[in-house]
């Protein structure tokens, strides 16, 4: 069980998770570097600026130290994922050396925009924010009182529209990246919800296989006990009770092989239709077959309802961990099993007279747990303790209506 834990949902999943799960996934691959990104990006700013610098004759003419500037900014976003802040701080420094050149405005803002959105999506938004205050701080400097020691000749200072128009931008990078941010946390939301969901289904489907194994698996196993030890009790003294008991230990086993089967055959396809039906109430004789063959007389009290599949399964399986319980842990050899339906919900008694043969007289509690859990499922409850006239009782009550034969 611990190892079907530490597998968690992806043994529901052998071929990995669903596309939408690997699609959907916002972190970034660690450890490989944006090469195709990156050079898209640098081909975009080297052309862009070149484009910009003919419609801007008054500032200085590119030439072979601004791009140098624009491939640096550029190629640092190569390591924006390992080393955001210094990628944000990198970018938005050649950047301010650029335009303190004097060169052309253009696209190198697209390197500072990525390389402040790499920093927010890893968790860096100071640094980030930091970075782009530093860029607008000193690109004010330049351009309010530094102009005059600086190219292009002749600048003039800026005006309280241009530095707007900057800053502007400057807060447009910032929306852009906490849009990006916030939607990133919502993918990273979605994905642990699914995973989340993925669990808790796995764990109900195996809540849901050991309840069906311990439910068949104790009833048969009970029944080829009690007749294993009258066989061998009649063996010498009366050989032809001792083979009857040896063919109900066939008959008990095999039929718990078959359940067992069916109950693996889930697990092994899961979605495909099981290959037999899932026992329900119509199988309530065969169940007082064998208590009988056990050893105990069970007295069947009202008609077995017509119910959806669910409550017709929890329904039987109740009854026979109820009988079973009796069989193994009661002295009395009569049980008596009683239905009351009322079209709305199914009461179910299964008494026996007692007395306890041990302390644990209701059963271990596993088999209590597991009847309260099916009852639970479906919006019912489950009631076991003492009579107050000696004997032990289960009550059942499941929410079931009525369904019409056909």
């Amino acid at each position: 069980m611990e190892e079907q834990r530490e597998r968690g949902p992806a043994h529901w999943w052998p071929q990995g998770p669903p596309w939408w799960n690997r699609s959907a996934d916002p972190e970034p691959h660690l450890d490989r570097l944006p090469w195709r990104s990156t050079v898209l990006l640098t081909v975009f700013v080297l052309g862009g600026s070149n484009f910009a610098a003919h419609a801007q004759p008054h500032r200085e003419q590119l030439d072979g130290y601004a791009r140098v500037l624009l491939l640096v900014a550029s190629v640092l976003l190569l390591w924006r994922h390992r080393h955001p802040v210094a990628v944000a701080f990198g970018t938005a420094a050649a950047t301010l050396v650029y335009l303190s050149a004097g060169y052309p405005y253009g696209p190198v803002f697209l390197a500072v925009a990525v390389g402040c959105l790499g920093a927010v999506v890893t968790g860096h938004r100071r640094a980030a924010w930091s970075a782009l205050g530093l860029l607008w701080a000193g690109h004010a400097l330049v351009a309010l009182w530094l102009y005059r020691w600086l190219p292009p000749r002749g600048d003039r200072a800026a005006t309280v529209g241009q530095e707007i128009v900057v800053a502007t931008w400057m807060l447009v990078i910032v929306a852009l990246c906490e849009v990006v941010r916030v939607r990133r946390e919502q993918w990273a939301r979605e994905r642990a919800d699914r995973a989340q969901a993925a669990r808790r289904r796995a764990d109900e489907e195996r809540l849901r296989i050991a309840r069906e194994l311990h439910d068949v698996l104790a009833h048969s196993i009970s029944v080829i006990n009690v007749q294993a030890g009258m066989g061998l009790a009649l063996l010498d003294s009366d050989p032809e009770q001792a083979r009857a008991a040896l063919t109900t230990i066939k008959a008990a086993s095999k039929e718990a092989l078959g359940e067992v089967r069916q109950v693996l055959d889930t697990m092994r396809a899961p979605g495909a239709a099981p290959r037999a039906p899932a026992p329900g109430l119509d199988r309530l004789p065969e169940l007082v077959e064998q208590a009988a063959a056990a050893g105990l007389t069970v007295d069947v009290q009202g008609e077995p309802p017509q119910l959806p599949p669910g409550a017709d399964l929890a329904a039987f399986r109740i009854v026979q961990e109820a009988l079973t319980n009796v069989v193994r842990h009661s002295g009395s050899r009569h049980a008596r099993v009683r239905f009351d339906h009322d079209g709305t919900a199914l009461r179910l008694w299964i008494d026996d007279d007692g007395p306890a043969t041990g302390a644990d007289a209701g059963g271990s509690g596993n088999g209590l747990a597991g009847m309260r859990e099916r009852a639970a499922a479906l919006g019912g409850t489950i009631e076991a303790g003492p009579r107050p006239g000696g004997g032990f009782r289960v009550l059942a009550v499941l929410p079931a209506h009525t369904r019409e034969v056909q």
